[in-house]
C-alpha cells in the first residue's frame, strides 16, 4: 500500500477539506452530507436571520429537505439540553455554528466549539447540552429524514429504550 497518500498522512478525511467533494444539490454520501453542512455553515445568510432563542425549550426549525434527508437548525440557551437519545434509523452530521455544546456519549464527554462537526450512524446514543454561559446554534443533517428520536434513561440499554418521539420529530412544513 502506498504510504504517502493524503489520507494516511492526515488520518481523518473530515480533517482534510480539500479532499471533500463540493456539495451536490442532493447529497448521497457521508462526505457529501458533511459538505452540505459546511456549505450552509459558512453561508450565514441562509440561517442567521431564522435563529430564535427560547428560554423555555430548545428552538428548532427545519431548514431544508431533499430526497432522503433533512436539515435542521437549533438554538440552545445556557443550560438547555437534548436528553439522552438516539436518532432511530437516521445517520447524521452535527455542526456547531455558534457558541459551544457539550456532548456526552458512552466514550466520554467532549466540548464541540463553533465549527466542530460530528458524524454519527443510526443507533448512536448521546446527550447534547449547552454548558456555556452564551447561547449556541447548531445545524443537524439527518439521512434518512428524522422520524424518531427515542429518549433513553441515563442507565438504559438499547433493549430498554423508550420510543417516545421527541418534539423535533413533529411534522412541519419544509422551508427551503
Amino acid at each position: 500500500m502506498n504510504s504517502d497518500n493524503d489520507l494516511q498522512i492526515a488520518g481523518d478525511i473530515l480533517e482534510v477539506p480539500h479532499l471533500l467533494q463540493p456539495p451536490r444539490e442532493h447529497p448521497a454520501t457521508v462526505a457529501e452530507f458533511v459538505g452540505l453542512a459546511r456549505s450552509i455553515a459558512v453561508d450565514r445568510g441562509q440561517w442567521a436571520h431564522l435563529v430564535r432563542y427560547d428560554a423555555t425549550t430548545r428552538w428548532y426549525h427545519r431548514l431544508r429537505t431533499g430526497p432522503g434527508y433533512e436539515v435542521w437548525l437549533l438554538s440552545w440557551v445556557p443550560g438547555q439540553g437534548s436528553g439522552r437519545h438516539d436518532h432511530g434509523r437516521s445517520s447524521g452530521v452535527l455542526t456547531v455554528l455558534e457558541g459551544a455544546l457539550t456532548e456526552h456519549t458512552a466514550r466520554g464527554t467532549r466540548v464541540l466549539a463553533a465549527g466542530a462537526q460530528h458524524v454519527f450512524a443510526p443507533g448512536f446514543v448521546h446527550e447534547v447540552v449547552n454548558d456555556a454561559l452564551e447561547p449556541a446554534v447548531s445545524l443537524h443533517v439527518y439521512s434518512p429524514g428524522l422520524t424518531e428520536m427515542p429518549m433513553l434513561p441515563r442507565s438504559a440499554s438499547r433493549s430498554a429504550e423508550g420510543t417516545t418521539a421527541h418534539p423535533l420529530c413533529e411534522a412541519r412544513p419544509a422551508t427551503a
